[in-house]
């Protein structure tokens, strides 16, 4: 066993924020709807689903669920292709079902986050289905382009550019009716909504006003970066040039972003979408809150919250924690992707961690399941906004899928040999309820995608009966995060040696919680006269550990199992 002393100290943030507006310090919950909960056992996952599950939300210490796409849509990228901005899909429900979800919801005292999707909509939708006619009023709706000559043959034309899908191949495609390319960075039934049309514009900010004038609380806003692209010069788009990260032509990876993401455009609008979420605050005092997904570079993110005059995104998505750590990153990895954060973090905004989406692999598939419990554990006693993606509370892991079972765009674009490279179909699996039918979420033997086959030992009833369960420390977890310490308190990080990480949180005249984990595979020491003086107990403990809740300890020394967590108290 090796003892460590602090190797790195910094006092990196201030959480004292002054008010505690609900969103300052809340536990967001990201629900795949799809995958939730099956009310009518058709095998897919709908709204009633969703509401009939809200008391387990509250339980388990939700503010907000942040529900992925629920609006009509032919479900080619499963609701990010919408063909309609101001209904539901039927597979999902109605407007009334929604509705009543809404309302079930508020009285829980849960707030309700839908997912927007700005920057393109289902070629199904009719401002497509008007624009590829010419109708005057809808002609630049989207990003055409009538494409380059093609040397070769003078009857046919070339894509106007190099630039590539994130769902593999051209960004380009051609659209016979009109004789004309149009743009999509994503599925070829995804066109791109043309963001310097005034009228697009205008018509993103009524849809933002229809949902919140019918009571939603805020919106997660998909696929920011992607807004603007570059304009033509001389009626021509620039060649984005190559990344040398790859030799496949088809992968996004192929071509480094220059004209296609991160244009300075994107930031204005997300400073003019913040006025209207203003618009309903100011009227009842009641924040909407706006959640918006870019992985883009720290600084440019940075200019997301706002510019010091005007505000931006309440929450820009610190994706730092889930690009950058690895199954092998260390302790030192953790923090420097903590650090990134808090070291740019502008005065009196607030951070949000990210380790789970329906993009990503699952934590535990990723980190193992030995290291659930410590994940959650840095996640949930980081000072700010937590999100968690549906399923890793009870630690969920990835799915196998066949060839023939993956429904994803992007592994379907792809082929037998190396679509499991690109499927997000793995972590977006069925919820894992009990151990009945389908894991407990439909009746329907035959769900949309398979359900894990590990759904009778890892589902939420099991982990509820069991002494110690991931369920279990989760929920303390957010317990833990009502408390004053956690909310207004302040953070340092530190390391001790390669693979042990603290988080200290303080407050004058309350508690001292302490995080410490081990991340690596060896017996750790700490001395933890480096980090608090006075008397400490085990108040959280993951569920290997032998330690037991409420015992004190005894002794300046820590002895960490592999891969344990454990939450200290520390009594003012």
């Amino acid at each position: 066993m090796r003892i460590f002393s602090v190797t790195i100290l910094c006092l990196c943030y201030s959480g004292i924020l002054g008010d505690l507006d609900w969103w300052k310090t809340a536990n967001v919950y990201q629900i795949y709807p799809r995958s939730f909960k099956d009310s009518n056992g058709d095998g897919i996952g709908d709204l009633n689903g969703i509401t009939e599950r809200l008391p387990y939300l509250k339980d388990l210490g939700i503010h907000a669920a942040w529900l992925s796409p629920i609006f009509k849509s032919p479900m080619i990228d499963f609701g990010y292709d919408i063909s309609d901005f101001r209904d539901i899909q039927p597979e999902y429900g109605t407007l009334q079902d929604f509705d009543r979800l809404l309302k079930i919801a508020h009285d829980l005292n849960i707030k309700i986050l839908l997912d927007l999707v700005p920057n393109h909509s289902s070629d199904q939708h009719e401002w497509f289905v008007k624009s590829a006619n010419r109708d005057p009023d809808f002609v630049d709706y989207y990003v055409w382009h009538p494409g380059k000559d093609d040397p070769s043959d003078p009857t046919k034309k070339l894509p106007p550019s190099n630039w590539l899908s994130a769902f593999r191949g051209s960004a380009w495609r051609w659209h016979e009716e009109r004789g004309e390319y149009y743009l999509h960075q994503f599925a070829y039934q995804q066109p791109d909504l043309n963001y310097r049309n005034a009228k697009v514009v205008d018509e993103m900010k009524d849809i933002i006003r229809f949902w919140l004038n019918r009571g939603v609380d805020g919106f997660r806003i998909d696929a920011v970066l992607c807004l603007f692209e570059a304009e033509p010069v001389d009626g021509a788009y620039p060649d984005e040039p190559k990344s040398e990260n790859t030799d496949d032509p088809d992968n996004p990876e192929y071509l480094n972003h220059i004209y296609t993401q991160n244009q300075p455009e994107t930031v204005e609008m997300v400073y003019q979408w913040r006025e209207v979420f203003e618009e309903f605050t100011n009227a009842d005092q009641n924040t909407r809150l706006m959640l918006t997904e870019a992985y883009s570079d720290i600084d440019i993110l940075m200019t997301y919250y706002g510019d010091g005059v005007r505000k931006g995104s309440h929450v820009p998505f610190n994706f730092f924690l889930l690009t950058h750590i690895k199954n092998d990153s260390n302790a030192i990895d953790f923090r420097k992707a903590i650090q990134i954060w808090l070291d740019k973090l502008p005065e009196d905004c607030v951070a949000n961690w990210v380790l789970g989406n329906h993009d990503q692999r699952r934590v535990a598939s990723r980190f193992g399941t030995h290291r659930i419990d410590i994940i959650n554990m840095i996640l949930n006693t980081l000072p700010g906004i937590s999100i968690t993606y549906n399923g890793e509370e009870i630690g969920m892991t990835d799915v196998f899928l066949t060839w023939e079972e993956t429904v994803d765009p992007p592994a379907c674009n792809s082929n037998s040999e190396i679509y499991d490279k690109f499927s997000r179909d793995p972590a977006r699996t069925p919820f894992q309820w009990d151990d009945s039918t389908s894991a407990g979420f439909s009746t329907n033997t035959k769900t949309w995608l398979p359900v894990s086959p590990l759904y009778k030992e890892v589902n939420v009833k099991v982990e509820r009966s069991f002494p110690r369960s991931h369920y279990k420390v989760y929920r303390k977890l957010l317990q833990l995060r009502r408390t004053p310490t956690l909310q207004k308190g302040n953070v340092e990080t530190r390391t001790h040696g390669q693979n042990v990480l603290s988080i200290t949180r303080s407050l004058p005249g309350e508690d001292t919680f302490i995080t410490v984990v081990n991340i690596g595979p060896d017996h750790e020491m700490v001395d933890l006269r480096e980090l608090f003086s006075g008397r400490l107990t085990f108040h959280i403990v993951s569920v290997y550990s032998k330690r037991h809740e409420g015992d004190p300890i005894r002794g300046p020394i820590l002895d960490l199992d592999p891969h344990e967590g454990v939450i200290l108290k520390g009594f003012p």
